[in-house]
């Protein structure tokens, strides 16, 4: 078969932004050993030029690395997709995989997000939100938790007084959805082989003023959902729009840190707080955990509160983080485990993805959707799932 004239570079590139490595990328579109070549190097062959993919395979190469199949045609590949401002600090030696699936997971959400913002176009709902962009840093810490409380309604007793974290960030999310904001769970590309690492991104926000967004890793520790979330919040506050991972030190990372911080950890709850930097560090572990579970938030986010407030120095604070994730990672590994080891467990599927698409985008969708201003295949794209199971999700709303 005739093959087709593709830039090489296209091809490596189209894989790597996909976040798959030679060998994941080669037995996904199952490229067969050949002519004294294993089915990973007939690949790099293709990525170096010594040979052309006939039309099927770039095809297949098309839908894998989630791209048109005219970007294959391209002369060079095109400049990186448009993240907002990127304000992570990532790890010292990044995974290219990692960082393929988050580019792929940003530009599904611009996506889901142009979709929505197009269908309140078509129902002339385009009222922009005053929150938007409604605060500047120089305002301060203090003052802008305060709008951010005021403008939700939000109350630190309500939150602390829920019975587990789920149910704590349940009602931080309803408060933000109930303002206009899109909060999703997202932490995969549809299965748990393109699972994000919280190093490589926890949080992200589109600060539209008509359709903003808010996503969050969902991979991340449940008791860290909150904290994400009323970050990414400030960043809306802020009109800064772009990725989060993990703790950050500078600039308006560590800003948006603090106004989350503010919200969840009230400086007289720290007197009561006895960890410092020369407390044995399972006594620390053990106070911080207790008042954490007692308060629906996060260790971490705890020992970071106390480093800011200067209460334990740095080197300290970094070992309790270490000693949290550790906790975390085994926590983690349990769960999974009691998973597997229980058949037909788990909640419904459309349970599921209702709950990681969020009520406000459920009930968005229903309605776009009955009112004939968005298809089911657009429906589909903007909740995660296909289009014949968009009636069987938001029928779970009505």
């Amino acid at each position: 078969m005739a093959t087709i004239p593709i830039n090489p570079e296209i091809l490596r590139w189209t894989r790597e932004t996909a976040g798959l490595d030679l060998l994941e990328a080669a037995t996904k579109l199952q490229i067969n050993a050949a002519r004294g070549l294993t089915p990973e190097q007939r690949l790099e062959a293709l990525e170096v030029g010594s040979d052309q993919p006939s039309r099927p395979l770039l095809l297949k190469m098309a839908k894998l690395y989630r791209r048109s199949l005219l970007v294959f045609y391209l002369d060079t590949p095109p400049s990186r997709g448009n993240h907002g401002e990127d304000f992570r600090t990532l790890p010292a030696h990044p995974s290219i995989a990692q960082e393929g699936l988050v580019d792929s997971l940003v530009r599904d959400v611009k996506a889901r997000q142009r979709i929505v913002r197009s269908a309140l176009e078509e129902e002339d709902e385009t009222t922009p939100l005053d929150l938007v962009a409604s605060v500047k840093i120089e305002d301060g810490i203090p003052a802008i938790a305060n709008v951010i409380r005021t403008k939700l309604g939000f109350r630190l007793e309500t939150f602390r007084s829920q019975r587990a974290v789920s149910d704590a960030f349940t009602y931080l999310r309803n408060l933000v959805e109930s303002s206009g904001i899109y909060v999703l769970l997202i932490g995969d590309l549809g299965s748990h082989h393109t699972a994000v690492s919280v190093d490589h991104f926890r949080g992200f926000a589109l600060a539209d003023p008509i359709a903003p967004f808010i996503v969050i890793n969902d991979q991340d520790a449940k008791s860290a959902w909150s904290f994400t979330l009323l970050h990414e919040l400030a960043h809306i506050f802020l009109g800064k729009e772009g990725i989060s991972a993990s703790v950050s030190e500078g600039g308006i990372e560590r800003f948006c840190n603090e106004v989350a911080a503010a919200l969840l950890i009230q400086d007289s709850d720290l007197i009561n707080i006895s960890v410092r930097s020369d407390t044995d560090i399972e006594s620390a572990i053990s106070e911080i955990s207790d008042f954490a579970d007692q308060n629906n938030i996060s260790r971490s986010m705890v020992a970071y509160r106390l480093f800011l407030q200067n209460l334990i120095n740095r080197d300290y604070w970094q070992r309790l983080q270490e000693e949290f994730r550790s906790i975390w990672l085994s926590s983690r590994a349990r769960e999974r485990e009691s998973r597997r080891s229980s058949e037909g467990g788990g909640p419904n599927y459309y349970v599921v993805r209702r709950f990681r698409a969020g009520h406000a985008l459920v009930g968005l969708v229903s309605r776009m959707t009955l009112s004939g201003s968005m298809t089911t295949i657009k429906a589909g794209r903007v909740l995660g799932v296909k289009p014949r199971n968009v009636f069987d999700l938001i029928s779970l709303s009505r």
